[in-house]
């Protein structure tokens, strides 16, 4: 009997990291770890074979936390993940909307659910963890107590959903990466791919508009560019980027030539762009043909 395969995300049984790897990979063993860190050295010491990592919302913006950890990891990225996210404000049985106090949660989740809860009058109370709140109330007893978390959770604790679907906006998705031990990079040519990578210029005037002036001369689409502070200067040098394509395609190849000119490089994966990404840009143009026709 062969023995399963297993995928790593940072939580607890419920949380929507939790539902990503089941959506993905649901012939995996999912493992929960309580940081991303204990995800990244999983992989590399053979604990598991992959790890679902959120990176950022359509809401609430990048997984802050998370990046100082990605340009040390060793693990290299291989596909990726969008997830429509919905929370689900819950509460013991017996609990009413109107006893409620406060809320606990992840600070990314009580960030999507900002306004909501505002008009609910209800204090936000960050937790470590989605699923982890939503345990901890089940132990709590506290009938003032409220935890926003998925609807898996719910299932999984015996809690009451109060109020579903609170995000504030229809949008709220988050991306997520997932990593391997392997360089399993996607071939050029059979579907459309992502490159992330990171990259470091030299602290001087246009340094960065140079490094980039390879991916516009040869048309290649940069979809993301963040900047991180590094060694704990406050001056803005390590680039996290995502460009549609692969080096194995010529106009690539030429633009990362170019940037090594003026920035050292790491490539983190090329992977198959997920078909939301298609799904979205069609939504785009279909909003902006709306609006010009009205």
């Amino acid at each position: 009997m062969t023995s399963r395969q297993r995928i790593a995300y940072q939580g607890e049984p419920g949380a929507n990291s939790h539902l990503a790897c089941r959506d993905v990979y649901p012939d995996f063993d999912a493992v929960p770890f309580q940081t991303f860190e204990e995800c990244f050295t999983a992989i590399e010491d053979g604990t598991v074979e992959l790890a679902m990592i959120p990176v950022e919302n359509s809401s609430a913006g990048r997984v802050a936390d998370l990046y100082h950890l990605l340009p040390h990891a060793k693990s290299h990225i291989i596909g990726e993940y969008f997830l429509p996210v919905h929370h689900q404000l819950m509460a013991l049985p017996g609990a009413t909307l109107a006893g409620l106090k406060a809320v606990h949660s992840h600070p990314q989740a009580l960030a999507q659910c900002r306004e909501a809860l505002r008009g609910l009058g209800l204090r936000a109370v960050p937790d470590a963890d989605t699923a982890g709140a939503a345990r901890e109330l089940a132990q709590s007893g506290d009938l003032t107590r409220a935890a926003i978390a998925s609807r898996m959770a719910a299932e999984v604790y015996g809690l009451t959903i109060l109020h579903a679907d609170l995000e504030d906006a229809d949008h709220n998705t988050t991306r997520f990466l997932i990593f391997s031990a392997e360089n399993l990079r996607a071939a050029a040519g059979v579907h459309e791919l992502v490159t992330t990578f990171f990259f470091e210029v030299k602290n001087r005037p246009a340094a960065l508009y140079k490094a980039l002036g390879g991916f516009a001369t040869n048309g290649v689409n940069m979809t993301k560019l963040e900047s991180f502070m590094v060694s704990g200067q406050f001056v803005a040098t390590q680039f996290l980027a995502d460009v549609e394509g692969s080096p194995e395609e010529p106009a690539v190849a030429r633009a990362f030539e170019e940037l090594a000119f003026f920035a050292d490089y790491r490539i983190l994966g090329v992977y198959r762009a997920s078909r939301y990404r298609e799904r979205i840009a069609g939504q785009a143009v279909a909003g902006r043909h709306s609006r010009t026709a009205g």
